[in-house]
C-alpha cells in the first residue's frame, strides 16, 4: 500500500509539473468527463486523500473550499501541506489498522486506504485523456522504474524526490 501511495504522489507531482505548460485558458477549460477542468480535478484529488485521512485519524474535516483553489500554486501548495501528515499516517500503517473502523464511518481502515489510491489513479487517467485531446503528451502513469522505495529520513518527510528511470 505504502508504494501506491508513493506512486500517487510522485505521479501527482509529475501532473502539476505538466500543468505548468498550460495556458490560463488550457487550464481553465471546461471539458467532458470527469470534474470537467484540471483545476477542479487536482483538486478533488488531493481534497479526497485530506478527508478520508482525517476522518481515519478521527480529526474534524478541514474541507478547503473548491472556489479557494482555482490556481495550480495553491492546488500545489494544498498537497505540500498535508502530505507530510498523510504520510506520517500512510507510513505507520500496520495490520491493525487494516481491519479498524471508526463509528462514523462504515468501512474499515484498509478499505478507505485502497480507495483513496484507486480514486486518484482514476481521475489522473481523465487528465490522461485530455491531455491525448490536447494533443499532447500525458504523464506516464507506468509504476516500472519509479523506484518507490525510499530511506526512512525520506518516507518521515513523505516527499517522492526521485524522477522515474533514475
Amino acid at each position: 500500500m505504502l508504494q501506491l501511495f508513493l506512486y500517487n504522489w510522485q505521479v501527482r507531482d509529475e501532473w502539476f509539473a505538466w500543468c505548468e505548460q498550460l495556458s490560463d485558458e488550457e487550464w481553465a477549460q471546461i471539458r467532458t468527463g470527469g470534474l470537467g477542468t484540471f483545476p477542479a480535478t487536482l483538486f478533488h484529488i488531493v481534497d479526497t486523500e485530506i478527508c478520508w485521512i482525517k476522518r481515519m485519524k478521527k480529526e474534524p474535516d478541514e474541507i478547503p473550499d473548491a472556489g479557494d483553489y482555482k490556481f495550480l500554486e495553491q492546488i500545489r501548495f494544498l498537497s505540500k501541506k498535508y502530505r507530510p501528515e498523510i504520510a506520517e499516517f500512510v507510513f505507520d500503517w500496520n495490520e491493525q489498522k487494516e481491519s479498524a473502523t471508526t463509528p462514523l464511518i462504515p468501512y474499515t481502515f484498509g478499505e478507505i486506504m485502497r480507495h483513496i489510491i484507486v480514486h486518484e489513479i482514476h481521475h489522473i487517467g481523465q487528465l490522461s485523456v485530455w491531455s491525448q485531446q490536447m494533443g499532447m503528451k500525458a504523464v506516464s502513469a507506468n509504476v516500472i522504474g519509479r523506484q518507490l522505495s525510499f530511506p526512512r529520513s525520506v518516507q518521515e518527510k513523505g516527499e517522492v524526490t526521485s524522477e522515474p528511470g533514475e
